[in-house]
């Protein structure tokens, strides 16, 4: 039993930061800079990305991401998903972590990187009304499309998972535009109806769309290439982000709630218990917030011990 919890925790750590062993070098670099940077403790952000369930969340966005023909075309084309997904993952969770827990410097460098990496990523792709476009990543359509995405993905999950948002879901969502300004983003909605307007709009004017690439790209995040004993876990954290997608994107998707039989299975329990085990196996408190309070310790933002 030993060696199995072993192995899951090395695991699990190796999924969620490409690193098994050790706290991934650009955490600690969290403590440095000279300001709070955009968001400090009492933030809806990091309440809600200090949260469990952002591991739901990731899932998710990317299943949303994946119905943008746009978007859609930089992952197919550009990202070597297949060879390396949890590559990508990582790459992901340090832009999030960096912005959300670092100095501004840190978090306007973070963005600037992931901006010269889209600087490569373009070609062409058939929009949902069948007409051939050009693209880059970025473009401001698909920046907006991925950035909802994202804010949606992270908000509903955690109104099903997480605790209480200070100054609720439209706190959020206006605290998070900021993240959206850094990657360039025009107009980022700055409360939670405004955001699902904007979803709902690419809905009803047929923008997005599914098709052989993303029944490959769905089935992947389906049944990523992890180690074995992360494999049951995980089916329930996907079953999760399946049942939270609103109906219309589900459908659209060709996914369904799980169920057994004519049964519906109990997914908002099993992924809270899910959830609760990680937390018990990673800490409450995650090293890139104790890196942030390091610092707003230092610069004297926050009480010592605090």
């Amino acid at each position: 039993m030993a060696n199995f919890l072993k192995t899951w925790q090395t695991e699990l750590k190796r999924a969620l930061t490409g690193d098994p062993d050790s706290t991934p070098d650009w955490v600690p670099k969290l403590a440095h800079g000279d300001d709070g940077g955009y968001f400090q403790p009492g933030s809806a952000a990091w309440a809600v990305h200090g949260s469990m369930a952002t591991i739901v969340a990731g899932i998710r966005a990317l299943l949303m991401q994946t119905l943008h023909p746009g978007a859609m075309a930089g992952v197919y084309d550009h990202s070597r998903f297949r060879e390396d997904p949890l590559d990508r993952l990582a790459g992901t969770i340090r832009w999030i972590f960096t912005v959300t827990y670092g100095s501004t410097e840190a978090a306007r460098s973070a963005s600037d990187w992931v901006l010269r990496l889209h600087e490569r990523v373009h070609g062409h792709y058939v929009d949902g009304r069948g007409v051939e476009r050009g693209y880059s990543a970025n473009d401001d359509d698909l920046l907006r499309w991925v950035h909802i995405a994202f804010t949606d993905a992270f908000l509903s999950t955690h109104q099903t998972w997480g605790g209480p948002i200070p100054g609720g879901p439209d706190a959020y969502v206006r605290e998070w535009a900021q993240a959206g300004e850094l990657m360039g983003v025009q107009n980022a909605p700055r409360s939670e109806s405004q955001m699902r307007r904007m979803l709902r709009t690419c809905y009803d004017d047929g923008e997005l769309r599914y098709d052989d690439r993303v029944a490959e790209v769905v089935a992947f995040i389906r049944r990523p290439p992890l180690h074995p004993i992360l494999q049951p876990g995980y089916r329930i954290l996907f079953a999760a982000a399946v049942a939270s997608l609103e109906p219309r994107y589900r459908d659209l998707l060709g996914l369904r709630k799980a169920h057994l039989g004519p049964l519906p299975l109990p997914v908002v329990t099993a992924t809270r218990a899910a959830l609760a085990i990680i937390r018990l196996t990673l800490g409450k408190v995650g090293p890139s917030e104790l890196a942030a309070r390091s610092r707003l310790t230092r610069l004297g933002l926050l009480p010592a011990g605090s």
